[in-house]
């Protein structure tokens, strides 16, 4: 079995076509990627990554390269195993919260545990020569997918434009942004997408934490004849009675996830924010195992699991499970700096059949925004 020889770090950071907003970010001009490049005793380069909005990249990188990259040296490389899965990558995960968990449990040090975790998997599936989707013998042939939109800089007018475009480029599914100052723009613009896309189509609004829960409840109830699919981070993710509140209240399905970065404050949103629809990133959950280890606190509930961001590994990862959800395409476009074509048609992404994780970078194209 094959050793960790070396790891290297590499932090860009990428511009955005346009100043994208939303309720609580305010203006997005650049995200910041950080790679993990593995190097194992046979040889095998396996490469993982996370990703920010723009902010805190640097310290990722620091942290990952000067704190638990020399702690994992040395170790052996996790392998699937026929009877137990995984078990073997949660244990690699579990050193490696252990080694930096006193500083930053859940916030940073989720970031830099998911790099070298989606890293640790990259290179134990290319020696195994298998691709993630069929990591469990449930390969999914296609995924669901739906464009997330970053879309409060638009008027009305622009968003349905916009939509438009989206909905030609071969997604069925729309994603929007709320928590504008006035409700009642929320709502109007709520009311514009539903008679756009027509009655049938799927349709989910997020609020990036903003409204305070009885806002959230009044908006719900306003926008409940609009068949929407989910309401996304209605309030600060913390506050988990705060979403089975909103729950309690609405008919609409409270969906949370992007904000939580251990599989424990997953499962304490299940248990205790009567959240119905889960939508993890493997950019902040730990990785890939932390991510697998939330889609099976999903299943034990009777839930499918959805993704955020990284839809160019996530459709990979979702296509393994047999409680798949959406795979988000989000407004970072991450997969224009990769090899494989992600492309969307009518609503949906196919895995990708290389061993590994499915995806490699065009360091090339990369290079002149390399920090």
């Amino acid at each position: 079995m094959s050793t960790i020889s070396d790891i290297k770090v590499d932090y860009y950071k990428l511009p955005l076509i346009g100043n994208l907003v939303d309720a609580l970010h305010g203006k997005h001009d650049h995200f910041e990627i950080i790679l993990a490049t593995v190097t194992t005793s046979d040889g095998t380069q396996g490469v993982g990554y996370t990703y920010t909005g723009g902010i805190g990249g640097v310290a990722i990188a620091k942290m990952l390269e000067l704190d638990l990259a020399p702690k994992m040296i040395g170790k052996q490389l996790p392998r699937l195993c026929k009877h137990y899965g995984y078990e073997q990558f949660q244990k690699f995960n579990l050193d490696m919260n252990n080694a930096i968990h006193y500083v930053a449990r859940g916030g940073i040090a989720s970031f830099v545990i998911s790099a070298l975790d989606i890293a640790i998997w990259d290179a134990s599936l290319k020696e195994s020569s298998l691709a993630i989707a069929d990591i469990f013998g449930t390969r999914q042939t296609t995924v669901k997918t739906y464009h997330g939109g970053i879309d409060l800089m638009l008027t009305e007018k622009e968003l349905l434009e916009s939509l438009e475009a989206k909905l030609k480029e071969g997604h069925t599914r729309v994603k929007i942004k709320v928590g504008q100052e006035n409700l009642s723009d929320d709502i109007d613009r709520v009311r514009a997408v539903r008679n756009l896309i027509g009655p049938d189509a799927w349709f989910a609004v997020d609020a990036n934490m903003v409204m305070h829960p009885d806002t959230a409840i009044r908006f719900a109830k306003n926008i409940e004849k609009y068949d929407i699919a989910w309401f996304e981070e209605p309030t600060n993710p913390d506050k988990y009675k705060d979403y089975a509140k909103i729950a309690t209240n609405t008919t609409i399905p409270i969906a949370m996830g992007e904000n939580l970065h251990t599989a424990y404050e997953h499962e304490l949103a299940f248990d205790i924010g009567n959240v119905k629809e889960i939508i993890p990133d493997c950019s902040n959950v730990c990785g890939i195992t932390g991510f697998l280890d939330v889609a099976h606190l999903a299943k034990v509930r009777g839930l499918n699991v959805n993704s955020h961001g990284m839809q160019e590994l996530h459709v990979n990862v979702i296509g393994a499970l047999d409680n798949p959800g959406l795979v988000e395409y989000h407004s970072f476009p991450i997969y224009l700096y990769t090899n494989e074509p992600l492309i969307a048609t009518n609503g949906n992404l196919v895995p990708s059949k290389t061993p590994g994780t499915g995806v490699s970078f065009n360091f090339e194209k990369m290079e002149k925004e390399k920090q």
